[in-house]
């Protein structure tokens, strides 16, 4: 290799010179990037996050760098011939995403803590400590795109949209960006991603993917909140619009903006939803479909991927995502402050809740230029 050629993750210089760390999680994806890299050669060094009691998560099925986890990277990093470290993240992921979480969660947000994990853990205490290891960059299984553009480094959307993940990653900033590589960002399904693990043999070739929040495995919210919040399942209220009581609830906790079901309040003409939640008078507020309907969202802690400042233009017409399992919608941003806007829906979304990530995307490419977290406003 010359000094000018670049080795496949951009450096000029052979991959038995370029150091990577792999951040491991135990599942099929990142293992087939630490094994892709080693087979091409890289100095590769297999990082596991330990993230919460390791003796509990054992008995965890379903959910990722639990204690099955961590024996499962160990393996794969024996089998494939590279270091393999478990770092403990107890206390960094306790202050820096579940205490948030439950907070957000009682404040009647419906919060993403995977995105936070990424913001707060793995892209920067993790990315710090690739860097103490001498790494030359960091790479993650995650289903994204990394092109290099005219002003630096890009994100894009991954090449299947089945399993892009780009709207848990908005928050990547551009210094980060430039020391992450997501290498399975192209490939066209997961399947491909499975038939590489067979290829190397991995005894995580079948295992099944991780579906729930991590430190929440069965999906019971609640639970994992009455736990760390005690006394927050308090009963009261269910009202209408207007006030009037309609009937009572079990906790403001087990309800989220837009359910229909479950509100023990049958017999009426019109179906009602719940609208809008409020913690402090322990009301759950329900109302008619129509009122979901969002068209101004406002927008802050907004990260910014574009080529020239957020507030170089009064407005941008881009498309946006509000939740990840919708589709990018048209719309209008128009820039508050570097890190706040006002987000104009051209057609009206359903269940827009505060404590979600709005995701900005290029609608004539898959480019994305950020986002940021949607809130009630002033």
């Amino acid at each position: 290799m010359t000094s000018t050629e670049l080795n496949s993750l951009g450096f000029p210089k052979p991959p038995s010179e370029t150091r990577v760390v792999v951040a491991m999680s135990g599942g099929v994806d990142s293992s087939v990037v630490a094994a892709q890299l080693a087979e091409e050669g890289y100095d590769v060094v297999g990082v596991t996050l330990q993230l919460y009691d390791h003796g509990a998560a054992l008995a965890k099925k379903g959910a990722c760098c639990a204690g099955i986890d961590i024996h499962d990277a160990r393996r794969v990093s024996e089998e494939m011939g590279f270091p393999h470290y478990v770092l403990d993240y107890e206390n960094i992921f306790q202050e820096a995403v579940i205490d948030e979480f439950a907070d957000s969660y009682l404040a009647g947000a419906t919060p993403v803590p995977c995105i936070r994990c990424n913001e707060r853990v793995k892209f920067k205490d993790l990315l710090e400590t690739a860097k103490d290891l001498n790494a030359d960059c960091m790479a993650t299984g995650h289903y994204i795109q990394r092109f290099s553009g005219d002003h630096g480094p890009e994100l894009h959307s991954a090449t299947d949209a089945n399993r892009d993940q780009s709207y848990f990653l908005f928050s990547t900033t551009p210094e980060q960006l430039d020391f992450l590589r997501f290498p399975l960002g192209h490939l066209a399904s997961k399947a491909e991603t499975r038939a590489l693990a067979a290829k190397y043999d991995l005894a995580v070739a079948d295992k099944p993917d991780s579906q729930d929040i991590c430190f929440v495995p069965d999906g019971n919210y609640a639970g994992v909140i009455e736990k760390l919040r005690p006394g927050a399942a308090e009963p009261g209220d269910i009202v209408d619009t207007e006030g009037n009581v309609l009937g009572q609830h079990r906790g403001v906790l087990h309800y989220t903006v837009g359910q229909r079901r479950g509100l023990g309040i049958g017999g009426l003409d019109t179906p009602l939803y719940v609208v809008r939640l409020d913690v402090d008078q322990r009301q759950v507020i329900v109302g008619p479909k129509e009122l979901l309907a969002t068209r101004i969202i406002p927008v802050r802690e907004i990260n910014w991927l574009g080529d020239e400042p957020f507030e170089a233009q009064k407005e941008y017409h881009i498309s946006v995502k509000v939740r990840s399992t919708r589709p990018p919608r048209e719309a209008i941003v128009r820039p508050l402050s570097a890190t706040t806007a006002e987000v104009e829906l051209l057609t009206p979304e359903e269940g827009v809740s505060p404590g979600q990530a709005c995701v900005f995307y290029d609608p004539d490419s898959s480019r994305i230029f950020g986002g940021g977290w949607i809130w009630r406003g002033a």
